[in-house]
């Protein structure tokens, strides 16, 4: 009697669709993850930027729209960071990502103007 061992085809015909099915699950989880993680350093940066905005406006009773006068401030690898208005009252700024398109980030303090999506002064916003 001949012993033969290893796997029929449909066994494994079995395994390659049960992996098929799972890597289906799997890839859109994953890539919703990469952008929940570029969102969170574009929130990241305007928590920083406003930091950096009250330690400018300590030394100079305004606030500022030139990133470069501000110290130390560096914005993450592929978000691009906007001040759009800043006054001796207030600013305004936004971010998006190079590696997340279509997401914006927003916030304003004091009595700029906002911007879209942020509505409540203080509070980081995203679309």
């Amino acid at each position: 009697m001949i012993s033969r061992r290893g796997f029929t085809l449909i066994e494994l015909l079995i395994v390659v669709v049960i992996i098929g099915l799972l890597a289906t699950i799997a890839i859109p989880k994953f890539s919703n993850t990469k952008e929940k993680a570029y969102v969170a350093s574009m929130k990241s940066d305007l928590r920083n930027l406003a930091t950096a905005e009250e330690a400018f406006f300590y030394d100079s009773a305004k606030y500022t729209t030139n990133v470069a006068l501000m110290n130390n401030f560096v914005a993450s690898v592929g978000v691009v960071l906007v001040i759009n208005q800043a006054t001796g009252s207030g600013w305004a700024a936004t971010t998006t990502s190079l590696y997340a398109p279509g997401r914006q980030c927003a916030l304003f303090s004091g009595n700029a103007n906002p911007v879209a999506p942020a509505t409540i002064e203080g509070r980081i916003t995203c679309q």
